[in-house]
């Protein structure tokens, strides 16, 4: 039913095109003034106005109460249902996680990136929620999606990355509410970004709304962690390298502008690599990371390596056993919980604990990451985990990488 809805208002919005395109393009009798009404016809139309019937009422009233708008992160105003049982999430790969712990729930998830169900498959995602592993990956390959394929999702709404703001076009085109989501506009603050995600999420479902319960405890352990770092004097802070991605071919790590360099001065290091000024992950060389000098490194669940794979130089030609980080086995595989820690997300926090705690145990002795974890996805979300599961998150697998 809502495919031929959406059709219909394909249809109907083009047979509109057709009529006032043919309006202003003729110069005929279209453009006279219009005749002022008499004193006597302006009442006989307040009055006919007046006749609408309680039924005609009604009908409006639960028209308009069927749908509801809101601003996405581009700043379009789009109109989504009121009631929302099917969701496509395209190019935003973190929001399928966030869309089903918010949810408590993966069953509303109908279609997301293969990007999102690798992480699904081989985090807890999948483990808490496997309904949401029955989604569909065909429909979009990188920021190319097939409209077609979604229209037989019969999606109640798209989300997608506002990198890519033709996704949201083709959609609305075909009549499919479009939903922009962001993960830079907030200068790639992970906690911030992941508040404004649960902002938009309780406006379009207030009734499952967790933001402030969520930004009140992400707030409180940022605060926590800044008081503990703030007095580190520069010269003894850690260098840290965030590894993203890993192959034969290239490494990619943060410069200043992508999440690196937010981790790193939450907890208190420093990001080698933030001379590098390009946006998103900036591709280096050996030569450069031997220069930098890392004392930590951190590798993310967008590549497949694990500190082994540095320790024993198991990837390509490249050579790490003068890196101060691997002399010292100070290399982490960073955690993979509901999606991969590196970038905003529902595990947030409890990633900033686990960076800080890693960077620095001395000051954090007194964390049980195990304990802070199932306390955060009690307090915050209602959901239980078992030790094992929290523990989990902290020892992701190889094949939950990206790519």
């Amino acid at each position: 039913m809502r495919n031929w809805k959406k059709l219909a208002a394909v249809l109907l919005s083009g047979a509109m095109l057709a009529v006032t395109g043919g309006c202003a393009g003729g110069t005929s009798s279209s453009t006279a003034e219009p005749v002022p009404q008499t004193e006597a016809e302006t009442a006989e139309a307040a009055a006919d106005t007046e006749a609408m019937t309680e039924e005609d009422a009604t009908a409006a009233a639960e028209s308009d109460g069927e749908t509801i708008t809101v601003t996405d992160h581009l700043g379009n105003v789009v109109e989504v249902p009121k009631e929302i049982d099917r969701i496509v999430v395209g190019n935003i790969y973190p929001l399928p996680s966030v869309l089903t712990i918010f949810f408590d729930s993966g069953e509303k998830i109908v279609g997301m990136a293969d990007v999102s169900m690798k992480a699904a498959q081989n985090g807890l995602l999948g483990e808490l929620y496997p309904e949401v592993l029955d989604a569909e990956t065909g429909f979009i390959s990188g920021t190319e999606i097939n409209v077609e394929e979604v229209v037989k999702l019969d999606p109640d709404v798209v989300f997608y990355g506002t990198e890519a703001p033709q996704i949201g076009e083709q959609l609305t085109a075909a009549g499919i509410p479009a939903v922009a989501v962001s993960a830079s506009k907030w200068e790639y603050d992970t906690i911030e970004t992941l508040n404004q995600w649960l902002d938009l999420l309780g406006e379009m479902f207030p009734e499952n709304a967790k933001a402030d319960i969520c930004r009140n405890y992400s707030t409180e352990k940022y605060n926590m962690v800044q008081e503990r770092v703030k007095d580190i004097p520069e010269e003894e802070r850690e260098r840290a390298f965030f590894l993203f991605q890993y192959s034969e071919e290239n490494i990619t790590t943060s410069g200043k502008l992508f999440f690196g360099q937010w981790w790193a001065d939450a907890i208190g290091c420093k990001n080698v690599g933030e001379e590098l000024a390009t946006d998103n992950s900036t591709a280096v060389n050996m030569e450069q990371i031997y220069a930098w000098d890392p004392s930590l490194v951190f590798i993310t669940n967008f590549n497949a390596a694990q500190p082994d794979t540095l320790y024993n130089n198991e990837v390509g030609t490249y050579d790490w056993s003068a890196v101060k980080a691997v002399e010292d086995k100070r290399v982490y595989k960073m955690p993979l919980g509901m999606y991969r820690s590196y970038t905003p997300g529902i595990d947030t926090p409890i990633t900033l604990m686990w960076l800080a705690k890693t960077a620095y145990p001395e000051k954090f002795e007194d964390i049980d990451i195990t304990a802070e974890t199932k306390a955060y996805y009690k307090e915050v979300f209602g959901v239980d985990l078992t030790d094992e599961q929290a523990n989990s998150i902290f020892a992701p697998v190889s094949e939950a990488a990206a790519f």
